[in-house]
Parts: structure tokens; sequence; C-alpha cells
């Protein structure tokens, strides 16, 4: 079976975020194709999609390199999920669905048990989780995109301090949610602005400008988990 381009880039931009392929490190086709258990044609067009997405850029007599984005693109990303997230909300508030209600209602409630009883490392994820449901339920196909890709190099160039009063961190998104559920579109955009304001000191730059990592890319066969295909 062929595996989706999809899923390898998926794979290959999940090990960048992690680390694993250095910033500034080759990424060579057939090294990747080895390590993800699939052929060159699907890491070839997952490489093209992550240059497209700024993980990845094509040097001269070197190919493709795992992107060195700088302290400035850094902050510039912090800066336009101030601006999406906000929107996003407003927009749930409007085109959001019973389902999507259900989900975040859920996350919402476990995550404010979870933090009442002292947090966790799951809070993270659940907390992604909640915003992957709210940006998707915006309804906007082209905003969600935007949306996850700002996760995705958030998580990549910042380590992420838990929140000091996870508490009343779990207590915004459930504001947040109150308003999208009330099809308050201005109240959610508010209170995502000031939640998103109040976690941006909590980011710490992994890197400085002209800093180089010493990892190494791992050679080891990686296949693709391909179950996801069947979803």
């Amino acid at each position: 079976m062929r595996i989706p381009a999809h899923s390898v880039c998926t794979a290959i931009r999940d090990d960048i975020v992690a680390g694993v392929h250095a910033r500034g490190g080759r990424l060579t086709e057939e090294i990747l194709a080895r390590r993800y258990g699939v052929s060159r044609v699907p890491v070839r067009e997952a490489l093209r999609t992550l240059e497209a997405e700024g993980f990845v850029v094509t040097r001269r007599h070197a190919g493709a390199c795992v992107a060195e984005p700088t302290e400035q693109e850094a902050a510039d990303l912090l800066e336009s999920r101030t601006l999406l997230e906000p929107l996003g909300a407003a927009r749930a508030a409007r085109r959001r669905t019973d389902a999507h209600l259900k989900v975040l209602r859920g996350l919402v409630r476990l995550g404010q048990e979870r933090a009442r009883q002292g947090g966790g490392e799951d809070l993270r994820s659940l907390g992604g989780w909640f915003h992957e449901t709210l940006a998707q339920a915006a309804g906007s196909p082209s905003l969600t995109a935007l949306l996850t890709q700002l996760r995705h190099k958030i998580a990549w160039m910042y380590d992420v301090d838990a929140p000091a009063g996870p508490v009343e961190y779990w207590a915004e998104h459930g504001a947040i949610l109150d308003a999208v559920a009330r099809g308050d579109g201005e109240r959610a955009r508010a209170l995502m602005a000031l939640h998103a304001e109040r976690s941006a000191p909590g980011h710490r730059l992994r890197f400085t400008s002209g800093a180089e990592r010493t990892e190494r890319v791992r050679n080891s066969q990686r296949p693709v988990n391909t179950a996801s295909l069947r979803h």
C-alpha cells in the first residue's frame, strides 16, 4: 500500500518539532525514506509541503535542510497567534455545532478536574485539544490551517512553562467556552485575546540567533503509523 505523503509529512514535522532533525540539518531523501519505511516519492512530496510551511528550506549545494528561524520570526509567530486565535473564537461563536460544543465541554470539564487535582503533563495536551477543537469550530478551513501551523511552529521554537495557576487558567477556557456556546462573538474574541496575552510570557525561546544545535538525525527506521489513514 502506498503511504500518503501527508502521513510522511506529519511524521517528519513531528520529528522536527521534537528536535530529532536539528535546525539547519540536512534532510536527505534516502535517509528519510529508510527512517520512515517509505519510498522516496512521498518523502519528496512531504519536503515540498514542509518547505511551504516554513519548516524546511532548500539550499544550493545542500538540498533540503531544516529551517533556522530567527528570534524575530519566532516573536512574530506569538504576535500572529494573539491576532488569529481571537478571530477564531469569534467565528466559532457564530459557526460552532452541537458536536463541537460537546467536545469542548468535555475538555473543559476534564481540564478543570485535573487542574484542581494539582495539574499534570496531560493538562498541556488537554489545552492543545481545546484550542484545536475551537479552531475547527470556526468553520473556516483556511483559518484552521493557519492556526494549526502556528501551533506546530510555536511548539518547535518555544518551551512553554506550565501555568502558575492551572485552576485560573482553565477557568479562562471555561469562560471562552461559555461565550462561544451563547453565540457571543465579541466576548469570545475579547476573552481569547486576554488568554493569549496572559499565556505569552510563559513561552521561552529554545534557541538564540546564530546558535548551532548539535543533535544529529537518527537513521534508525521508523515506519509511518498508517492506522490513522483509516480515519
